[in-house]
């Protein structure tokens, strides 16, 4: 076991997290209704041709392209049209030098016929003659068979996030049942003797539950599938029994409170009572958020979080929200979320601990044409710090802070 604040980087704690629970992540089919930012289990190739036929964008005629070549408005050229091929129809007509065929966007293209001459660029003259007044490319308004997807291609590969259009694309080639990763199980309790439901009026001493909300509104944003426990009283049978319930049952299960000075060794006797040697670390290089726990039990990963509420919602953000990534089925990287930033310039002087990555929240606004960041100050057990704010910025752990009009780096806040 690491020694109480024996701090550690995030990027530690995450890998000592994965390294320890070592296990497969289940799969399951879903239909493409139901799909939406889930992650894609295995490499999925189309089995047809997108489209299955070559077709026109254009209503107007379809045509062999070196018949028009050379035509204008003063110089018109004549086709015989021998047909029409409406949308839905199949094309059984074939077209030979001099001829053309009627056609609808997204009509399919007749035999021989290498372009599509747009209505706007001809005059009928009769049911069977054409006038035409621009010449047209071969190739040109159409889109050929296996243009957008030849059969056989890769279209979206393992570890992927579906987004609307994929659910189109998957449609598209006639795949409405996919594989993907299961979704996390996450199990959400508050510790704490002071905490009550927030239906309930709050007696001097008491305040209301605010981290189980908005700890489980995060891990579901995260896709995770979420159970808000309630509350735990600082009661060692209470706080077993309550582990006891979903060790094994649940992926993840967060703590919130129970991690600092006052509280840690009862959350650690109970750990260390349901599996001796389960906490792998207690202390974490990042401001605010120190006190974390991490234990796993069972394949079950338990993570303590600080109970102020600011501290307990960064912690999720850069800690938990990598780890749910990972054990959806996509990589643990930060520099996934990292790379959600904008540059802005910083408002005023700042001062680090700089021996953690220390995160402030700011509230960004665009002046002229460049954004200005201003920090939010207030303790870590002030909610509305985040309510306020519209990013973070970190200060990486080794500097002792930042300068006004520094050009730096926001994680947006959604």
């Amino acid at each position: 076991m690491s020694n109480f604040f024996e701090l550690i980087k995030i990027d530690d704690f995450i890998n000592l997290a994965l390294k320890h629970l070592n296990q497969k992540i289940s799969e399951e089919s879903v239909h493409i209704t139901e799909s939406l930012d889930r992650i894609i289990a295995k490499d999925i190739y189309s089995d047809v041709d997108l489209p299955g036929f070559s077709r026109s964008v254009m209503d107007g005629y379809a045509v062999i392209a070196k018949d028009t070549y050379g035509a204008s408005a003063n110089l018109p050229i004549f086709l015989e049209c021998v047909g029409e091929i409406k949308m839905g129809e199949k094309a059984n007509q074939s077209i030979s030098l001099g001829q053309c065929v009627k056609i609808a966007t997204g009509g399919m293209l007749p035999k021989n016929a290498n372009a599509v001459l747009m209505v706007e660029d001809t005059e009928k003259l009769s049911n069977n003659e054409i006038e035409v007044s621009q010449a047209v490319a071969e190739k040109e308004n159409i889109v050929f068979k296996g243009e957008d997807l030849e059969k056989g291609e890769l279209l979206l590969k393992k570890g992927y996030s579906v987004r609307p259009q994929d659910i189109g694309a998957l449609a598209g080639i006639g795949m409405t049942e996919i594989p993907v990763y299961k979704k996390v199980k996450v199990a959400v309790f508050s510790t704490g003797d002071e905490l009550i439901d927030p239906e309930r009026e709050p007696a001097l001493g008491e305040i209301r539950d605010i981290n189980s909300y908005s700890i489980s509104a995060f891990a579901k944003k995260s896709q995770a599938l979420v159970d808000m426990c309630g509350i735990v009283k600082d009661d060692k049978e209470a706080l077993l029994k309550a582990l006891q319930s979903k060790i094994g049952s649940y992926d993840v299960i967060l703590l919130s409170g129970g991690s600092s000075v006052g509280t840690r060794d009862l959350t650690i006797d109970v750990l260390e009572t349901l599996e001796k040697g389960s906490i792998l670390a207690h202390g974490i290089a990042i401001k605010p958020g120190k006190p974390t726990i991490l234990s796993v039990i069972q394949k079950s990963l338990i993570i303590g979080l600080p109970g102020h509420p600011a501290s307990s919602i960064v912690v999720f953000r850069n800690v938990i929200q990598p780890l749910l990534r990972a054990l959806s089925g996509k990589k643990a990287d930060l520099d996934y979320f990292q790379n959600k930033t904008i540059k802005a310039k910083l408002s005023r002087n700042i001062v680090s601990d700089k021996g953690r990555d220390e995160y402030f929240r700011v509230y960004v606004k665009k002046e002229g044409k460049e954004f200005i960041a201003n920090p939010i100050l207030g303790k870590s057990s002030l909610i509305t710090t985040l309510v306020k704010a519209n990013g973070l910025l970190k200060c990486p752990l080794g500097l002792e802070g930042m300068s006004k009009n520094d050009s730096v780096d926001i994680e947006v806040l959604s």
